[in-house]
């Protein structure tokens, strides 16, 4: 059996849980949310923010993004790369940027018709996810594009941008098994908590 495979069961029983959401429980968590980050010194400091548009339960970053663009932030989107399969740009996104379903159904800008900005450029990246431990692992769809992405943070984990998982609080697992091309988290954030990795 494959990781991919000892992991499949896991991810279908957690995108479950946070499927199970109500709409009225999924916006208050993403109300919530917006103050746990709000805390953090690393995000009111930073000016370039990749965000993701949320889809199949995940936590919505959108309220977020309205008080970003208060305090004049960046803000970006993950793009499918045309180039690299399996990998993503960080598109600008604002307001007014018009978004379109990718393959996956995720709304996402068109990066021929907005300014793009490398991942290492990024100051902070938001991140879905399907599971979380508090050690900082990152448990996604299986994809693999974020750890593609953010490969270079293998050699250089202290460098930019700073990775923050996004989640509901029904996400979390004890400890969850880490392969070797999985990135590190520096902190995760729900609508009850922000917790800080050890890194």
């Amino acid at each position: 059996m494959t990781d991919g495979d000892l992991r499949q069961p896991l991810r279908a029983r957690l995108r479950a849980r946070r499927r199970s959401l109500s709409p009225q429980e999924q916006q208050q968590a993403a109300l919530l949310l917006v103050r746990q980050l709000l805390k953090m010194p690393q995000l009111l400091r930073a000016q370039h923010i990749a965000l993701y548009s949320a889809n199949d339960g995940e936590i919505d970053p959108e309220p977020l993004a309205r008080q970003l663009w208060k305090m004049g932030k960046h803000t970006y989107l993950p793009v499918l790369r045309p180039d690299k399969p399996r990998e993503l740009w960080f598109v600008a996104y604002g307001p007014d940027t018009p978004l379109t379903p990718n393959r996956f159904g995720i709304a996402e800008p068109d990066f021929r018709q907005a300014h793009r900005l490398p991942p290492h450029l990024l100051d902070m990246a938001l991140m879905p996810l399907v599971g979380f431990d508090r050690q900082g692992t990152r448990l996604g769809m299986g994809g693999g594009f974020y750890d593609r992405t953010f490969a270079f943070k293998q050699q250089k984990p202290k460098g930019k941008p700073y990775l923050v998982g996004l989640a509901h609080s029904c996400q979390e697992e004890e400890s969850l098994a880490t392969a070797s091309w999985d990135i590190p988290l520096f902190a995760l954030a729900t609508e009850q908590e922000l917790i800080l990795c050890a890194r």
